[in-house]
């Protein structure tokens, strides 16, 4: 016994490190396995809010994704706020909110920049924002469409709300006067990240 422990203990540091590289349970070919592939739904790239740089939304693979259309002249506009609280509060769990200004109803004319200034000055927003676009009719964006056609409705009011799964599959949609802070919401997102 002594003399196959002496065999084995120059190897030992190899045999750990190699253990340590493969989680519980994984194989060597799972191991090596590139991460989780993009799901339709995020398979767009849109400019960035602030400075219009072309970001992919397949950076997003894996979270729990709120996309939401937002408009700076609006009677939800304060929403910002919650929304804010709602990516800060669950953005180390793996949620991460999406905003999309529209002049869709005519509450959000002005330009990215002062968009952007607005969001930010007022309402601290942080969470990704990309360039105005439009989100219901003929001329929504990709996105939108697709969340359209998974749920079976397009955003009635700005700060329509809808929620990704982690597996990329549209979970649910919430209509603007449901709340960032509402319970059963709240509850929905929870779920979705508790499911890692």
């Amino acid at each position: 016994m002594r003399l196959s422990f002496r065999l084995l203990l120059p190897l030992l540091p190899v045999i750990a490190a190699a253990a340590c590289l493969l989680p519980v349970g994984a194989s060597a070919q799972s191991a090596a396995a590139a991460p989780a592939a993009c799901p339709p739904i995020l398979q767009h790239t849109f400019p960035r809010l602030q400075d219009e740089k072309p970001q992919a939304l397949c950076q997003y693979a894996g979270k729990v994704v709120l996309v939401v259309n937002t408009a700076s002249f609006c009677g939800f506009t304060p929403q910002y706020k919650g929304l804010e609280a709602l990516d800060t509060k669950y953005r180390s769990r793996g949620l991460v909110v999406l905003g999309f200004p529209s002049n869709d109803f005519s509450q959000e004319s002005g330009s990215n920049k002062e968009i952007a200034d607005f969001c930010e000055s007022t309402f601290g927003v942080k969470f990704p924002m990309f360039a105005k676009s439009s989100v219901r009719g003929q001329e929504a964006n990709p996105l939108f469409k697709q969340l359209a056609q998974a749920s079976g409705t397009t955003p009635k009011w700005n700060f329509y709300k809808y929620l990704i799964g982690r597996d990329g599959k549209v979970v649910e949609s919430y209509s603007s006067m449901t709340s960032p802070d509402d319970r059963g919401f709240v509850r929905d997102v929870e779920k979705q990240l508790g499911q890692d």
